[in-house]
């Protein structure tokens, strides 16, 4: 099952060099096959992404994506962008790039949605319980979507253990992704 650890500021920071060094220690303990560079509300938002992307490409065989902005993912040379659930339209654009896409979905029907539009992968969320966002699907209603559709499903939202990771695994999803999973 593949790992797609996302970053935030709440652990990473915005200090470049804190965060280029937390961002490689967990690359080593984890070893996550994707990683998100996602900083809502960062002011040097270009610069840090810029910091991520080394750490990547230092790390060498993580896919990486860039939140929401397809030509700094594009101008960085990221494998690709994970865009949110408003962010639709921007799937032909990011793909017509030679950029792989990751959409945000909450609904099966969105998932159905991003998988006709050409999305590579989805996050669907949230599985588990998780801060603001939700009642959570669980793990059934994954396995229920995972039987509608073909596009890969990261299961997102209140991943935070290994029985977590284990359920999502036995569901039959693609990956799965999390912020603080990959906290250590």
């Amino acid at each position: 099952m593949q790992k797609y650890l996302i970053t935030s500021q709440e652990f990473y920071t915005d200090i470049p060099a804190v965060f280029r060094e937390k961002l490689l220690h967990q690359f080593e303990i984890h070893k996550p096959d994707f990683a998100l560079f996602r900083d809502k509300e960062n002011l040097n938002y270009a610069k840090l992404a810029r910091d991520f992307m080394d750490v990547c490409h230092a790390f060498g065989s993580v896919k990486s994506f860039i939140h929401t902005d397809v030509e700094l993912a594009l101008t960085l040379k990221a494998t690709g962008v994970h865009l949110t659930s408003t962010q639709f339209d921007a799937i032909a654009q990011a793909k017509a790039k030679n950029l792989e896409v990751i959409i945000s979905t909450h609904t099966h029907e969105e998932v159905l949605r991003a998988e006709k539009l050409g999305a590579n992968y989805v996050t669907y969320s949230p599985i588990f319980a998780s801060p603001n966002k939700g009642e959570p699907k669980g793990v059934e209603d994954l396995q229920t979507l995972l039987k509608k559709c073909a596009v890969k499903v990261f299961a997102l939202g209140g991943i935070v253990d290994v029985s977590q990771v284990q359920s999502v695994a036995k569901s039959g999803a693609f990956g799965f992704a999390s912020i603080r999973y990959f906290y250590s």
